[in-house]
Parts: C-alpha cells; sequence; structure tokens
C-alpha cells in the first residue's frame, strides 16, 4: 500500500476496502492497516486481489475519486469514472494539446531520453575506465540535449531525438563485457540477434504497463505528443516509454548479458531471420523485470520513495495534470 499524489496504491493480494463515516478504512485479515479521509483522496488504484465494498463505490462517486483496477501485474482491467470529473473533458484537452501544441511535451520527453541515455554510457566509463567512443557518445548527447532546450517544431524534436539514439546505439556494443553477444545496432520487427530480441521483449511489457496506467487515470495511450498518431498503436504509451527505455530496460538487459545470465543457446533462429527467446530466457526477463519493479527509489519529482513498478503511474497522473492546467509543464522521468 502507498499513498503518492493524493492517491492510494493497493497491492497487497487480499486487502479490503470500506467505509467508516467519511473515510475509507484499508483491512488485512480482520487488521485495520491505514484510514485516510475521503476528500484527501483523488483516486484509489487496486493492482490484483482487493476487495472493494460496495459502499466504497458510493463515497467515491459522490466525491469525485476516480477508482481503477488492474491486474497484479498491472493489467488494466476496468475503471469508475464519477460524473463530477469526468474523464471526457481530459481527453478532449488531450487531443487539442495533440493537435495544436505538442512541441513542450514532446520536448520534455525527449531531453529525458537523451538525458538517461547518456547516463548510461557515464555509468559505464565511471564502472570500467575511460573510452574515446563512449566519451564522445556522451558529449554529442549533451549537445543533443542543450539543442532541444530552443525547439519549437515537432519535426525538429523528432528528428534530435532520432538522430540521439543513433549515436546511443552505436556504442551500446561498448557497454555489453560479455563477448558471446554482440550488438551491431538497432533492429526489430522482427529483431535479428539476441540483444535486439531481448530489448525489444522489455520494451514490450514495459509499454503495456505505461498504456494501462494511462487507461487508470483516463487518458487516451493512442494520442501522443512525440510519436505520430497510427490506427492501432498506443503512442502516447510510446512517448511516456521513451522516459524508462535506457534507465530501466537498457541497464536490465545490459546486466543479464553481462553477468551471463542468458546465453546464446536461449535463443532460436526461424527461417525468417527473426531471433525468438526461449521460454526459459523469457521467463528470466520477466521474474527480473518484476523484481526490479518491486525495488524502491526516490522520485525526483515529487521526492517521495516510491516502487518502481508504479513509475508510469505517478508519470500518467502527473501528464493528466499538466493537460489539465495544474502544472505548467509535463515533468517526466529522470532518475538522479
Amino acid at each position: 500500500m502507498k499513498k503518492l499524489l493524493n492517491s492510494l496504491y493497493l497491492s497487497k493480494q487480499g486487502c479490503y476496502l470500506h467505509i467508516e463515516r467519511e473515510t475509507i478504512v484499508i483491512e488485512y485479515e480482520k487488521t485495520k492497516l491505514a484510514q485516510f479521509p475521503i476528500h484527501a483522496i483523488g483516486g484509489i488504484f487496486c493492482f490484483g486481489n482487493i476487495l472493494v465494498s460496495p459502499y466504497v463505490y458510493r463515497i467515491c462517486g459522490e466525491y469525485g475519486v476516480a477508482l481503477s483496477f488492474f491486474s497484479e501485474y498491472g493489467d488494466f482491467f476496468a475503471r469508475m469514472q464519477t460524473r463530477q470529473t469526468g474523464n471526457i473533458l481530459l481527453r478532449r484537452a488531450q487531443y487539442k494539446v495533440s493537435e495544436t501544441n505538442p512541441v513542450l511535451i514532446a520536448r520534455n520527453i525527449a531531453a529525458a531520453k537523451i538525458s538517461a541515455s547518456r547516463r548510461v554510457l557515464q555509468r559505464q566509463i565511471r564502472n570500467r575506465g575511460d573510452d574515446p567512443d563512449l566519451e564522445n557518445a556522451v558529449n554529442l548527447l549533451k549537445l543533443s540535449v542543450l539543442r532541444l532546450a530552443e525547439v519549437k517544431e515537432l519535426d525538429v524534436v523528432r528528428g534530435i531525438e532520432g538522430e540521439a539514439a543513433l549515436r546511443y546505439f552505436e556504442v551500446f556494443n561498448n557497454l555489453i563485457t560479455n563477448k558471446e553477444f554482440v550488438f551491431n545496432g538497432r533492429n526489430r520487427r522482427p529483431p535479428i540477434d539476441p540483444v535486439n530480441a531481448m530489448l525489444s521483449f522489455v520494451y514490450a511489457i514495459i509499454g503495456r504497463d505505461i498504456a494501462a496506467a494511462l487507461q487508470g487515470v483516463g487518458l487516451d495511450p493512442q494520442a501522443g505528443f512525440l510519436h505520430a498518431d497510427r490506427s492501432g498503436r498506443d503512442s502516447l504509451a510510446l512517448d511516456i516509454l521513451e522516459e524508462f527505455r535506457a534507465w530501466f530496460a537498457d541497464r536490465l538487459v545490459l546486466s543479464l548479458i553481462n553477468r551471463k545470465q542468458v546465453k546464446l543457446s536461449d535463443f532460436t533462429v526461424e527461417a525468417s531471420g527473426a531471433v525468438r527467446l526461449s521460454d526459459e530466457a523469457r521467463k528470466l526477463l520477466l521474474n527480473s523485470i518484476q523484481e526490479r519493479k518491486q525495488e524502491n527509489i526516490i522520485h525526483p519529482f515529487i521526492a517521495e520513495e516510491t516502487p518502481v513498478g508504479l513509475l508510469p503511474h505517478l508519470q500518467a497522473q502527473l501528464l493528466a495534470r499538466h493537460i489539465r492546467g495544474d502544472i505548467k509543464e509535463y515533468p517526466p522521468f529522470l532518475a538522479r
């Protein structure tokens, strides 16, 4: 259980929510864990087997508290949205920003992504010594962030972001110390080497979590800012994913490779050239992702301790607050 940004996040399986006067009470095995006045809560997010009294629905409706349900692993199930805070207004505002002025949000997301990529390279230099290629890439990525500061055109933002991604992946192989694996550039649809297969798999899992988090706060996962709209694509989820690629996914994949927790025998090559993970490798990745989600960090914007698994939900809330006009700019996630 965690209270962040005036919202409750409930993940302890078997918890029971009910009402006492004008408060929400959280119990586990008939023991009271916490109690909060309803007027101090903006949203309740339930993960997995969380039992809810019918009267919780009533008081949430009266006070305009959004109540969302997810699987234990973050898949979105449903959301109760009240008349007082119907998400039609939020989505209309989202569509308006997406169509008329997406540059500010897109620029902030791109800057966070490039900065996170740069920190991954700097971390390697600190841990393993000087590397001219990595140092050059670090300097180029710093220039990319500085260039973004004054950009006012979306296509220029996308161009700088794409160029920075190219520079980052040009030296990505330098981060791999397990010489059984070789990375010769980013490829996908389908991935044609084990490193890209792992990256694509982890990106897909995190992207799914982000799409669920966006739905949980009432945003449309398909209406993005940095990524162009495309039928069937969760462009907004891909936007937020950019903030987590290097810090979460890339570092996790590099760790599994460099610690030799995965082997080339964990992958198969299909007739089409696509590389697929074995069931064991997929299980290892999923377990590693879940373990990472349980770790706690201090969120750089709200300055509170939070499990890594709740970060997509916090970013979704912060984005919704920006779109509503509650905060001036969207603060993308960038771990210190």
